[in-house]
């Protein structure tokens, strides 16, 4: 029986029934990634340790985890001791390093195995999956089409049906948009939620670590593992972690929803439109309410996001230097010459150009003008939200203005083109809110993601308002064709 498209539920019924072992899973795993290979999702394999572990669960027949013996793919900006860690960039193509990220430990205590890393926009900067040094993802729905960013090859791994679940980060929609993008489901935690430690930083009070995975139900099981605070990251919540599956199928009747009046959904593709709508009265036929809700500061999040995330950039990626590790030019003059060179041929043009917008932004003439000021808007953009949550439980809106698109048809001339992707997904990481999205619909064989935003720490309302509707429709059982490949 083949394994591939099944949930990690399906996959642990399988292995309690003992009609596949953890060995035969995990082979059968790293046999579709080769066979895929041409999606360009993994950077890295991690074959012989995957298939070592695998066959020690088998040995010792006793679990209490869901995860024990179920195959993951880790992207690849997350540490792993022992196995290549680049964040898909040149400049450290060659860094294995020396720890193991908290966020893959925490899932690997829990018996699960990393079949490999995946690729990723270069330092998980980008919103297309265009920018990494190893090649483009392919959308596994459409051959040359982005598979969204900058989690694109995890989301491309769990779409193919290589591996049921990945893990991914999301700084300004790096995993719900990819998720949209290739017809999954990929959860953002509130910032805090999950450690940060291990996980190469692009922007320090943005990046959070979150699953992809099939489902809302598979997504809480590996928030489940995932979660907690941790005392090497300073940013990690000290908070009781609730069990995500409790509550996961409990009725939503009349549970709150806001639409925000100032996301114009008229806007988009009519097709993109009507499956929002269709949406809402799925929503509605399941009890919940919807009510109009005011962001007023909303407008300003992709300008404000802008400005604070190369700003962090460019202070984060300041240590690769050629000089500790990483990529280190030949033939330099003096130190100065050193840094220059290796910094210009270890950098895609993408990380460049934010780490100039965000260098220029800090500097002693302009800090207060813009990044003084954009943490300003920020504030404001999370006070709406918390005042819109004293009157509704969940936010809703479109995940990504539209479906994915071809290979070098957005940003070549105007980089803001690709970054006005995000509109939807950015301002819950501006607040360090949840947020999921889920497929709802396809337009033009592509699928849709439909976006959920929470309050804070309140994923369990997220998981369980998706789960529900998930169990009252299909799209999530959309399958691509994969022949292309």
């Amino acid at each position: 029986m083949s394994i591939q498209f099944k949930s990690i539920t399906e996959l642990r019924a399988m292995l309690d029934d003992k009609s596949i072992s953890s060995s035969e899973l995990i082979q059968e795993s790293l046999q579709l990634a080769k066979k895929y290979k041409e999606l360009n999702c993994f950077v890295t394999m991690n074959e012989k340790i995957s298939v070592k572990k695998a066959s020690s669960i088998d040995l010792n027949e006793k679990t209490n985890s869901t995860l024990s013996g179920i195959p993951l793919a880790q992207k690849d900006l997350f540490c792993t001791e022992g196995l290549r860690t680049t964040c898909s960039s040149k400049i450290l193509s060659n860094f294995i390093p020396p720890y193991t990220a908290t966020a893959v430990e925490k899932l690997e205590d829990a018996g699960s195995i990393t079949i490999g890393k995946t690729n990723m926009d270069e330092f998980a900067m980008g919103s297309s999956n265009e920018t990494s040094f190893f090649g483009n993802v392919h959308n596994p729905w459409k051959k040359g089409y982005v598979p969204g960013g900058s989690s694109g090859g995890s989301a491309a791994a769990v779409s193919a049906g290589i591996v049921p679940a990945a893990t991914g980060t999301d700084t300004g929609g790096s995993i719900r948009q990819p998720a949209a993008h290739c017809g999954i489901t990929g959860l953002k935690p509130t910032y805090g939620r999950v450690s940060r430690w291990g996980m190469i930083a692009f922007a320090s009070s943005l990046d959070q670590a979150g699953p992809l995975a099939r489902t809302a139900e598979d997504c809480a099981i590996l928030l489940n593992a995932m979660s907690g605070h941790d005392s090497k990251d300073t940013t990690s919540l000290n908070s009781n972690v609730p069990d995500f599956l409790e509550n996961i199928n409990q009725p939503i009747d009349g549970l709150k929803i806001g639409i925000i009046k100032e996301f114009d959904i008229s806007d988009l593709d009519t097709d993109v439109q009507a499956c929002f709508e269709d949406s809402k009265k799925n929503y509605e036929s399941l009890g919940a309410q919807f009510v109009e809700v005011s962001l007023p500061n909303i407008s300003a999040s992709v300008p404000t996001y802008y400005s604070i995330a190369p700003a962090e950039c460019s202070s984060n990626l300041s240590r690769f230097d050629g000089v500790r590790f990483g990529h280190r030019a030949e033939n330099t003059n003096d130190l100065n010459d050193l840094y220059i060179k290796s910094r210009s041929e270890g950098f895609g043009d993408e990380v460049k150009r934010r780490i100039l917008i965000g260098t220029y932004a800090l500097s002693a003439g302009y800090y207060d003008a813009y990044y003084k000021k954009a943490q300003q808007v920020r504030r404001l953009i999370k006070n709406d939200f918390d005042d819109v949550f004293k009157s509704v439980d969940l936010l809703m809106t479109p995940t990504s203005p539209n479906t994915a698109f071809k290979f070098g048809s957005k940003g070549t001339q105007n980089p803001v083109e690709l970054y006005l992707e995000d509109l939807f997904t950015i301002s819950s990481n501006l607040a360090g809110l949840p947020a999921i999205s889920i497929p709802h619909g396809q337009v033009n064989s592509l699928p849709v993601g439909l976006q959920l935003i929470g309050n804070f720490l309140r994923e369990d309302q997220l998981l369980n308002a998706s789960h529900i509707f998930q169990k009252n429709s299909d799209f999530h059982l959309a399958k691509p064709n994969l022949e292309d490949f």
